[in-house]
């Protein structure tokens, strides 16, 4: 299969640089895939599961908020949170959950509060996915 460059970079700097095959990841208007020679693009990144197929090896990360752009046959994604699978402490990811259920529970939470438990949980909840 034919590859392209990718380029994955977090607030702490570069994670990924090298050639890939396939990139899965979900944006905001819904899960897109890009293989090489993909028409130039720029969506913003959802929440949810990335699929990276390097060398016929399909890995899995969470990949939370950010930007996905093609441009001339460089797929560069700037999220939020890039988290490979295996490195995801699924315990830790148990424990936020627990949290962000319990401050839904409040009945103080003001409007932005309630947004942020909700995000915090579905961050949880994603990463607890796919870690499994």
């Amino acid at each position: 299969m034919k590859s392209f460059h990718l380029e994955i970079v977090t607030p702490d700097g570069q994670f990924f640089s090298g050639e890939a095959e396939y990139v899965v990841v979900r944006t905001a208007s819904g899960e897109v895939g890009i293989l090489a020679d993909h028409t130039d693009y720029l969506n913003a990144l959802g929440m949810g599961e990335a699929r990276i197929t390097v060398n016929g090896e399909v890995r899995r990360a969470a990949c939370i908020g950010g930007m996905v752009s093609v441009t001339g046959g460089r797929v560069t994604i700037v999220a939020t949170t890039f988290e490979w699978s295996d490195d995801i402490d699924l315990e830790r990811a148990k424990l936020a959950e627990e949290r962000a259920r319990e401050a839904l529970k409040s009945e103080k939470l003001d409007r932005v509060e309630q947004q942020l438990a909700e995000a915090k949980l579905k961050r949880a909840l994603v990463r607890q996915s796919v870690a499994r």
